[in-house]
């Protein structure tokens, strides 16, 4: 038909097809956004191309999002207990790597074919993508097609049977974690207090420095009746109440600096008002609140910073980032114009700035040409490579003078499901070309070695993990998941228990886990 020689119609033929196999679930599991891939082999078969622009329109714009929301928590993830999943990831990863370079080089198989296998049987896009910019075959893009589906399933049977294997309960080690989180992430409380410590009354809240000495914020004084919001000037006498708004320990050290809890209420003035602000002002965004001078200028005070559904308790060194929600109290006549200091847009969560997206993926095109030359083989970044470095740096700095790099999650997620839909479908029908007669000569061989590439590195980072690292399952399952870039097996660990020690440990442990993939990549096309 004349309408399939238009690459437009074709292309987006590809994706509603591909979506509507997507969506259909056996037993719950589902080949999602991936299916495109599916249905543009067979197109490609039939000798329906999408022209190659599109591959790399799509390449640059899904990596380039991923390397933005991955930056913070990429860098992040040496900290705390993150460093240990960090090792175990890369365990993984390395140990895949291996297995593909022994398929490869001691039983004959092509090169290009095994590398698309492994990126397959690990179920990462990303790592397609490095694959075919490495490699410049499109027998990835077959080798792809064949270790995915059980790169899925096997993942998702995996994570359904360890703990099975292991004889332990899910729920008591998800507790476990909770009861982590919750310590490492305490409420935060209000609670009044009356001042009758004699070391405190008659002194200045700037020369008792409570903020330092308890990590608690004072958010109203009240005197004789009079209430006011407490500055630098503001003397405790005897009988005052204060509202005080911090973790149970902060308020305990409130307790001892300044006197006993009391019943006794400060009713919020008509004079005052308490509000919900979003920090949407781009002249704010990674500043600390103490260098925001017009805070009290207006003498308006945060009482707490949510982020991320989590509530942190505010000091000056507190830096601020796009879209957090703070919450401040001041007199009613100031409230507009410490609004405004923030932004408080929300118009501004939704919209997308071009300039930044369109710099960013400039540098990171510029970076993945630069090369390093050695004796026998020279190494660069690539195109993959390069957006992605470029991408996780600009991500965790956040913001270079007036540009903010970061976007919001609907801009990104919008900007990653465009530039993958359309990369999944130029590759597709690419390697679609030759994908009957490759499978004929390999195809069964080829699952096996996925199987292998899929299970045997899954062992072995979980015998490290748990007589090692005495990991938590679920942390663990969480590790495996993202380090596989599995977000069915993620999905289906969800359903096995209620916490969020899964998706914290994937969200951890997957921007190293797709670095270290595309590394492995850039090397396994040079041995």
């Amino acid at each position: 038909m004349e309408l399939f020689s238009n690459s437009y119609f074709a292309l987006f033929l590809i994706i509603l097809i591909g979506f509507l196999i997507g969506r259909i679930k056996i037993k719950g599991i589902s080949l999602d956004v991936s299916g495109v891939i599916f249905v543009a082999l067979v197109f490609g078969h039939y000798g329906i191309v999408v022209p190659k622009d599109f591959q790399n329109l799509g390449l640059v714009l899904f990596i380039f999002t991923i390397g933005i929301q991955a930056g913070p928590s990429f860098f992040e993830s040496f900290k705390k207990n993150g460093r240990e999943l960090g090792i175990l990831a890369s365990i993984l990863i390395i140990s895949s790597g291996t297995i593909a370079y022994l398929i490869f080089h001691f039983l004959g198989i092509d090169k290009g074919l095994v590398i698309g296998l492994l990126n397959g049987a690990l179920t990462s896009t990303p790592g397609l993508a490095a694959a075919i910019d490495a490699t410049d075959s499109h027998l990835a893009s077959i080798g792809y097609g064949i270790g995915y589906p059980f790169g899925v399933i096997g993942v998702i049977l995996f994570v359904n049977f360890l703990p099975r294997m292991l004889r332990i309960n899910i729920a008591n080690e998800g507790q476990k974690y909770n009861d982590g989180i919750k310590a490492a992430y305490p409420a935060i409380f209000s609670k009044n207090f009356m001042v009758d410590n004699e070391s405190v009354i008659g002194k200045k809240f700037g020369d008792l420095n409570i903020r330092f000495m308890t990590k608690a914020v004072i958010s109203r004084v009240m005197h004789n009746e009079i209430v006011s919001l407490p500055d630098e000037n503001t003397i405790l006498y005897k009988g005052d109440i204060i509202i005080a708004v911090g973790t149970n320990e902060a308020l305990e050290r409130v307790k001892l600096l300044v006197g006993g809890e009391t019943n006794i209420e400060i009713p919020l003035s008509s004079n005052f008002d308490v509000r919900a602000i979003l920090v949407t002002n781009k002249e704010v965004v990674k500043l600390a609140l103490g260098d925001i001078h017009d805070l009290n200028r207006y003498h308006a005070t945060v009482t707490r910073i949510r982020r991320s559904g989590i509530d942190l308790s505010p000091s000056p060194s507190s830096k601020l980032q796009f879209g957090d929600k703070i919450m401040v109290i001041c007199s009613k006549e100031n409230i507009k114009e410490v609004s405004k200091i923030f932004g408080d847009d929300t118009s501004k969560l939704s919209s997308t700035d071009f300039l930044p997206i369109a710099l960013g993926i400039i540098l990171g095109i510029l970076a993945g040409k630069l090369s390093l030359n050695f004796d026998s083989f020279s190494f660069s970044l690539g195109l993959t490579g390069g957006v992605l470095i470029v991408a996780l740096i600009l991500g965790r700095t956040g913001k270079t003078g007036p540009i903010l790099w970061t976007m919001t999650g609907a801009s990104n997620q919008l900007l990653r499901q465009f530039g993958l839909l359309f990369f999944l479908a130029a590759v597709g029908t690419s390697a679609g070309k030759s994908l009957v007669e490759t499978f004929q000569q390999n195809g069964f061989e080829l699952f096996i070695y996925g199987i292998i590439i899929t299970f045997i590195p899954m062992i072995i980072t979980t015998v490290i993990a748990r007589y090692f690292f005495k990991l938590n399952i679920l942390t663990l399952l969480g590790t495996l998941t993202g380090s596989m870039t599995s977000t069915p097996g993620l999905a289906t660990i969800d359903n096995m228990v209620d916490a969020d020690a899964p998706a914290i440990a994937y969200a951890t442990v997957y921007p190293i886990a797709m670095v270290l993939l595309i590394i492995v990549v850039q090397i396994l096309s040079v041995l």
